[in-house]
């Protein structure tokens, strides 16, 4: 069972008219401002997981500032999860600075949705007060049993849209700080894993973590497959593409290049994501 863990969807009004959402919205406006970054919806997704042979996906919308805007969007990820139940499990979005965050966070898993994500800061890093705002957030999702996706990326190397100015100590601060939550890091967590090597505290700390590859092409060596399945371990990694950003191909010839071995491929394509998510066909 090969899983997408890692995909963005948007509903019809901004995929025909982006450009009359930039207003109010820096983030968005960031990402997608260029008209070479794609834009996809559920059936876009769909079709992807047909022509790539994957049965499943994981997607969500975007953190709106505004609520209402952000509203609309998680009802598409709802309606997009009851249209294809089989195929796609839906994430609720939001921006942890709105109002109440945690309400709509409520709303949405009561409506089936599978946990919070992708979660950003990414106009502030995850700073002291990023945290305080996530607490409700993550509150509700440890009630409900549901994880919780967050953008991270890696501190140094070159900048790109959506980079933000996040350290490895902001990373580990936010594992520290919710240690009953599952978390899963986007874009293998800046690497923080690497860290599971220090001999005191940190694999600990970093118990609640996952992982996942999206953008992983565009970042890192392939070597990282086998370095991240020894130091964070194969069953902490998810395979995620950032779709519609890569085609999932890629991934695959990166892995099978690199060697894994079936049990860590079957773990990293599907195992890992089922069990994070509690995805069943």
């Amino acid at each position: 069972m090969i899983i997408d863990a890692h995909t963005h969807i948007f509903p019809a009004e901004v995929r025909k008219e982006r450009h009359r959402f930039f207003d109010g919205e820096e983030a968005f406006r960031l990402l997608y401002e260029s008209d070479k970054a794609r834009l996809a919806g559920a059936d876009d997704l769909v079709a992807c997981l047909d022509e790539h042979e994957m049965e499943m996906a994981v997607t969500f919308g975007f953190p709106w500032k505004n609520p209402e805007l952000a509203r609309r969007h998680n009802d598409y990820i709802i309606e997009s999860q009851q249209r294809y139940p089989d195929r796609i499990a839906g994430l609720c979005c939001v921006d942890i600075y709105s109002p109440d965050p945690e309400r709509e966070v409520e709303r949405c898993l009561e409506a089936g949705l599978h946990g919070a994500g992708e979660l950003a800061c990414y106009m502030s890093g995850i700073d002291d007060e990023a945290l305080k705002r996530l607490s409700p957030v993550m509150e509700v999702c440890r009630t409900y049993g549901k994880p919780v996706l967050i953008h991270t990326n890696e501190p140094v190397g070159h900048a790109y849209p959506g980079k933000t100015d996040i350290s490895i100590r902001q990373i580990y601060g936010l594992a520290a700080a919710f240690p009953r939550n599952r978390i899963v890091l986007a874009h293998w967590g800046g690497g923080v894993f690497f860290f599971n090597l220090l001999k005191k505290e940190a694999k600990e700390v970093m118990g609640n973590l996952w992982f996942d590859t999206a953008a992983s092409p565009f970042l890192y060596d392939p070597k990282i497959y086998k370095i991240a399945c020894m130091t964070a371990g194969s069953d902490r990694i998810l395979f995620g593409t950032d779709f519609p950003l890569l085609k999932p191909a890629r991934y695959f010839r990166e892995m099978e290049n690199e060697g894994l071995a079936l049990q860590e491929k079957n773990a990293l394509l599907g195992e890992n994501a089922k069990a994070v998510f509690g995805l069943e066909r």
